[in-house]
């Protein structure tokens, strides 16, 4: 099992130098990969929960390859209807070759009303727009010379190039927990992203809906890669109401070790809580200690896999 972090790159506290000392931070303590969110335009609905400035996915990403060596980078999640398919095929084969073959596309079909309604794209059908332009994505990543015909878009004899280092593409890790979701992981994704959930949930409800729905399509499971907010408190918070990554240090030892029995391959591990307050410098050195601290299970847990 593979550990990351989502960089802190909104808010006031962010700017190149902080980002960077936490990509570097990162990778010397060794983890896997860092990731960071995407949002385009900061309607108010966005600016609840994340404040400006608000560091874009791709240019932020390509910019960091430069500055590491090994560690993956990717998005969690890039929202696939903000982008025609040939606007986010371009920059993902970019990325990847400038990153030499070190990126993961994460996706989602995006939440904020305001934002969609800014860029004219109709929120209510997010859900069916995202299922065509990633398959277009695949395909024009995948074709020397592609060609695609779909709902709500369509293209002949199109290259993108250069192509990805990672072939067919790099790997997209699809996220959501709606059936819906499930069935874009399915479909189309190497990976399933999930966020906000507790462990039991996901052992009990969500991976067994995942092998159904896999099962009927007779397609792969695709592998469990989530995201879990790693909150850390001083005393232990009641099993039945925590979310995975939330309580003692203990307590998300043992989350961790209990997404690694369920087959888990990457976990990302967030601070940011999705408020002004948590996007203040303040708290972007608290969740530097969080992760310090949390890093030393991850090592544990990583020789006990080992051995």
């Amino acid at each position: 099992m593979k550990f990351g972090i989502k960089l802190p790159h909104s808010g006031p506290g962010a700017g190149p130098d902080y980002m960077l000392r936490w990509a570097q931070f990162a990778e010397a303590l060794g983890f896997h990969h860092v990731m960071v969110g995407d949002h385009i335009g900061l309607t108010p609905d966005v600016l609840a929960e994340y404040p400006a400035p608000y560091y874009g996915a791709f240019t932020t990403i390509a910019w960091l390859a430069g500055q590491t060596g090994k560690i993956e980078l990717g998005t969690t999640a890039i929202v696939v209807p903000y982008r025609h398919p040939m606007y986010l095929a371009h920059p993902v084969a970019n990325v990847d070759q400038l990153s030499g073959g070190r990126f993961i596309l994460g996706v989602a079909h995006g939440h904020s009303e305001g934002e969609f309604e800014a860029l004219g794209v109709p929120y209510h059908q997010r859900g069916a727009i995202t299922n065509d332009y990633l398959a277009a994505v695949k395909v024009l990543l995948s074709d020397d010379v592609a060609s695609y015909e779909g709902r709500f878009v369509s293209f002949r004899d199109v290259m993108i190039s250069p192509k990805s280092v990672q072939s067919p593409h790099p790997p997209i890790w699809v996220g959501g927990s709606s059936d819906a979701a499930l069935r874009r992981a399915v479909r189309l994704g190497d990976g399933w992203h999930p966020v906000g959930f507790s462990v039991k949930e996901m052992k009990d409800t969500l991976l067994p809906r995942l092998r159904g729905i896999a099962d009927r399509e007779g397609l792969p499971v695709p592998a469990l890669c989530p995201r879990i907010r790693c909150t850390l408190t001083e005393s232990p918070q009641a099993e039945d109401e925590r979310r995975a990554g939330v309580g003692t240090l203990d307590q998300i030892h043992r989350d961790l070790e209990s997404l690694q029995e369920m087959g888990a391959e990457y976990v990302l591990l967030a601070t940011q809580s999705g408020s002004p307050e948590a996007a203040a410098p303040g708290h972007h050195e608290e969740s530097w200690r969080t992760l310090a601290t949390v890093a030393e299970k991850v090592i544990d847990l990583e020789k006990e896999t080992v051995r």
